[in-house]
């Protein structure tokens, strides 16, 4: 007779955060987390607090150390999100050329390949499946594109719009030395930047005027003294200029005049600033350059190689050196029972001796029959919130009702109510929310109600956001500075309620401060749809 004892597998989550993906995985009762990987101090206090003695270490570079991968032993599954907010996309509007996140993904395919593990699960955002998240081709990374045969391609990255170029400036740019020296004090940029960004709000710009004034003259001072020494700089000259007129303004009555021409004035330096800044960062990243050129609009860029964050995925771990069977794609929460869409691009891969086909999970749920945010919090309507970190801490005694959802009724797993913690809300914020209807946001409001905001249009449909009962809930994200609003009451959603919408039963209790607590759960992997992905995965593991 056949044991019905399923084997428990060993965890490894990189990148683990509050620990979504984890708990999700380990509510099947067939994984046991090895270690975390969690560089955020608050994020490691829930990780510990939810998940028991775990090892957890700070830097996921100590994935790659031989000591830790002898302790770890046996290790068949390796998880984790890897932060890709920022690759590289060759947006002008970017203030930075190289993504940091870059690193990240990296090292997770490192890890993998250290760690080998049976399995793989990665999850990140939906857009990771476009060419455009790519990597900017770097001196490390030629062995590994030789080795795998990764597809490359050529790419710009923009330094400067067309009409701040000047003669020679191609040829400045060519020594690392020379762009090193033309680089701010950052506290001197972020002061004359702030200034060039209320440019279009004459009050605001007043008021930043007039608190920057000390910091101001003092940046004034040392750009006209650069300039007199270095007679001849175009690049200088132009802070000289920007220097005598932050002076005049100061000099002046403060006339609405003078500083929208400060900030027209401002502007040249600021880009060129900006230029140096990005040039510096592909020095330092030691990216391949082919040379800084003009484009077709005669704005400057830089030629480079690239390569799609999914080719290098797919080229290293589904190679027959490392032999994973992989597939990816992109899977909403909705479809598992969580009520929310949120759209995650996940890649599973499994050894080919396990399995030469692997499939992602496939949900349950249609639009017809998603849960919804009155299934998710409306059991908690009537649960006064706190505003304190202390007393959301401390917790709320529940009492029974008898009608509740089915997914209520799951997640309701506590007597004791922990972080039903909101933010508070001022005057302007409450009559806007009493304005908001459910489903409506910022732009349904009136147009004297929108009067804080310096460019009403271009705020995003998530600001103030009153969500609806009937509906899921869009992607739930640090809620707290998108000032979502409850369904029925004129307050903030509490962290408890965030957590709630992404499927965070009650005795996962979050740490930390109130804004960190809020950030933690819209950083999360909802834990339902990790688990379904957890079930999914067990198929191949246990050889089915």
């Amino acid at each position: 007779m056949k044991s019905t004892v399923k084997q428990v597998y060993n965890l490894v989550d990189l990148f683990a955060g509050a620990g979504g993906l984890s708990h999700g995985f380990t509510q099947t009762g067939r994984f046991k987390v090895s270690a975390a990987f969690e560089n955020n101090k608050s994020a490691q206090q829930t990780y510990k607090r939810n998940h028991g003695e775990v090892q957890m270490y700070e830097d996921v570079t100590d994935a790659l150390d031989c000591a830790i991968k002898k302790r770890l032993r046996n290790v068949d599954v390796v998880i984790g999100g890897p932060p890709c907010q920022g690759f590289s996309n060759a947006n002008r509007q970017k203030n930075h050329a190289v993504s940091q996140n870059n690193s990240l993904v990296k090292k997770f395919v490192q890890a993998v390949i250290n760690l080998n593990p049976t399995a793989f699960v990665m999850e990140n955002v939906s857009m990771l499946q476009s060419s455009t998240h790519c990597f900017y081709v770097d001196k490390s990374d030629r062995d590994d594109i030789d080795k795998y045969e990764i597809a490359t391609k050529s790419a710009e990255i923009h330094l400067l719009d067309a009409k701040f170029v000047f003669e020679g400036l191609l040829n400045l740019l060519s020594d690392k030395n020379v762009v090193s020296n033309y680089i701010w004090e950052k506290s001197d940029y972020l002061s004359l930047n702030i200034i060039y960004k209320n440019r279009k709000r004459t009050d605001k710009l007043k008021i930043a005027l007039d608190k920057h004034k000390r910091k101001l003259l003092s940046i004034a001072d040392k750009l006209i003294e650069l300039a007199k020494e270095n007679e001849g700089d175009f690049i200088l000259e132009a802070g000289d200029v920007a220097g005598d007129e932050i002076k005049k303004y100061f000099a002046s009555t403060h006339s609405p005049r003078l500083a929208i021409s400060l900030c027209n004035v401002i502007e040249s330096p600021i880009m060129y600033q900006r230029m140096m800044s990005k040039a510096k960062e592909i020095y330092d990243n030691e990216i391949v350059v082919s040379g800084f050129a003009l484009n077709s609009s005669n704005d400057l860029v830089v030629n480079v190689m690239s390569m799609a964050v999914m080719d290098y995925i797919e080229s290293i771990l589904g190679s027959s050196v490392n032999g994973y069977t992989i597939d990816k794609g992109v899977l909403s929460a909705a479809t598992f029972g969580v009520p929310q869409k949120r759209m995650r691009y996940v890649i599973m891969g499994v050894k080919k001796e396990k399995t030469e086909s692997v499939e992602l999970p496939v949900g349950k749920h249609t639009e017809i029959d998603y849960l919804t945010v009155e299934d998710a919090i409306k059991d908690l309507e009537g649960v006064a919130v706190s505003y304190d970190v202390v007393s959301g801490n401390a917790g709320i005694s529940l009492k029974n009702i008898k009608k509740i959802s089915k997914l209520a009724e799951t997640l309701r797993n506590s007597n004791r109510l922990y972080n039903h913690i909101a933010t508070s809300t001022t005057s302007t914020a409450l009559a806007r929310f009493k304005a908001i209807k459910q489903g409506g946001n910022f732009h349904t409001l009136e147009k004297d109600l929108k009067s804080t905001y310096s460019d009403p249009e271009r705020t995003q449909n998530t600001i103030y956001l009153r969500l609806d009962y009937s509906e899921p809930s869009g992607t739930v994200v640090n809620v707290r500075k998108s000032m979502w609003i409850h369904p029925v009451k004129h307050r903030a959603l509490s962290v408890r309620e965030a957590a709630r919408l992404q499927s965070f039963d009650d005795k996962f209790i979050f740490c930390g401060t109130k804004d960190q607590q809020y950030q933690q759960v819209g950083n999360a992997v909802p834990p339902l749809m990790a688990k379904a992905i957890a079930e999914h995965l067990c198929k191949y593991l246990d050889g089915e």
